[in-house]
């Protein structure tokens, strides 16, 4: 059983950081692309579009399978339920992109809401002095996610504060998974 918590950090690890690398290899790739004031998802209609939605999938798809994972070895099952909504949430963008209307955005905020969510909740769950961290970039994502959906993007422009609402969790991801590995997560 303990396999099945380091597959899950692993499945993890490599969602989050494939998809923070091609995140920024589809924007490298989208000419005249502005961190500031494109959307995120802009990536997924553009000249990068294989890039961006088959990373997204792929993360979500790692995250519905760790969480498969954490549930069979004991995790709190609300932080598991959390991860696994922003899981399908993630797969959502990717399946649905931007010029698909509703069924992308109602993707995107269910990843963005559990995505904070679940890191905010880890604190309940993390044994390390990590813990605190998890706590503030849960804090800082779902702050971030209050101001973009109420269109203050305090000078960031749409996609500035959208990365706030979306690195935190994918700093956050990167950790927790590394807590897996080494066994401090809560049973």
């Amino acid at each position: 059983m303990a396999d099945d918590l380091r597959v899950a950090g692993l499945l993890i690890f490599i969602g989050a950081t494939q998809f923070f690398i091609l995140m920024n290899v589809s924007a490298f790739l989208y000419p005249g692309y502005s961190i500031s004031q494109n959307y995120i998802s802009d990536l997924g209609v553009g000249p990068s579009a294989i890039i961006f939605n088959g990373s997204v999938v792929l993360l979500g798809l790692l995250g519905i399978a760790a969480s498969y994972l954490l549930l069979r070895v004991g995790v709190d099952r609300v932080f598991v339920l959390l991860l696994l909504l922003a899981s399908v949430g993630a797969a959502g963008v990717g399946i649905f992109p931007e010029n698909m209307g509703i069924l992308h955005t109602i993707s995107a905020f269910v990843a963005f809401l559990f995505g904070g969510m679940a890191a905010l909740y880890s604190y309940r769950v993390e044994v390390s002095i990590f813990r605190y961290i998890w706590l503030i970039l849960g804090l800082v994502s779902l702050a971030a996610l209050v101001f973009f959906a109420s269109d203050n993007y305090m000078g960031l422009g749409v996609g500035g504060m959208e990365r706030l609402i979306v690195y935190p969790v994918i700093i956050w991801l990167i950790g927790i998974a590394s807590s897996m590995v080494n066994g401090a997560i809560r049973r």
